[in-house]
């Protein structure tokens, strides 16, 4: 395999054969790397981490480090990446700990930009875009193909459902219903679905009607929550993502953003 001599690889790490190390890059006891996997330069991973096939990480990226909650007090955690993704400069992404299941994981096809911070217990999905600067507290879930806009925050046990995209400099203290644009100027606000989004990922025009109907009622009919589920479970017909969408609302325990 192609390790550049200035490398430090801990004998008890695995890495594969065809897993390319580079100058400078710290790979300690229990990571496991796969198959074409690159580590450009000074990228520091601590164990227990797996890493699978076909990512790239940039140079001052660090990987399953302990968490900076101040509970955590050493126990064996891990950190599960998948494949295909790209972790660019100096983002970090920190190990679970025993009060959010001892798992940090992200999933496949993601693009993480420089300096983006992936909290312990943080859980996410596939394809998805983390701009430059975005904060995940601990235990935050970012659902398949959601978008974070630059330099957003995103407050602990938060949600962010699918298909979902949150404008920049946002600070979500709330969970994020999946198909909606959100956006937060000065305070968070919900402005409809995720039209354009929705559009490129092969959505029907009749679909995107239904959810852009549903979230009107949601926001603007001056209903409270439960009148609204109840309004658009009578006008809406045959659409899983508006079951989603309703399930979602429904299984939140800090509310969602309807401003």
């Amino acid at each position: 395999m192609p390790i550049h001599p200035t490398a430090i690889v801990d004998p008890k790490a695995r890495v594969d054969p065809t897993a390319e190390i580079g100058p400078y890059v710290i790979v300690g006891p229990e990571v496991e790397i796969g198959p074409r996997t690159r580590l450009m330069a000074h990228v520091y991973l601590e164990g227990p981490t797996w890493i699978g096939e076909d990512n790239l990480f940039f140079p001052y990226s660090t990987v399953g480090v302990a968490s900076q909650d101040l509970k955590y007090k050493g126990e064996r955690a891990e950190t599960r990446i998948g494949n295909r993704n790209r972790i660019r400069e100096f983002v970090t992404i920190h190990r679970g700990t025993e009060g959010g299941g001892l798992v940090t994981s992200i999933g496949d096809d993601n693009l993480l930009m420089a300096y983006t911070h992936v909290a312990h217990d943080v859980h996410i999905g596939n394809h998805t875009i983390l701009a430059n600067g975005v904060t995940l507290a601990g235990h935050v879930l970012v659902g398949d193909w959601a978008v974070i806009g630059a330099f957003s925050g995103v407050h602990q046990f938060c949600r962010v459902g699918r298909h979902a995209m949150i404008g920049g400099y946002s600070v979500v203290t709330q969970d994020v219903p999946p198909y909606s644009l959100t956006v937060s100027p000065r305070e968070i606000k919900i402005f409809g679905a995720n039209k354009t989004g929705l559009e490129r990922r092969g959505f029907p025009s009749e679909t995107i009607d239904k959810l852009q109907k549903a979230f009107r009622l949601l926001t603007r009919s001056k209903l409270n929550t439960s009148q609204a589920i109840e309004r658009i479970r009578e006008e809406i017909h045959e659409c899983p993502e508006v079951e989603e969408l309703i399930e979602f609302i429904q299984s939140s325990e800090r509310g969602v953003i309807k401003r």
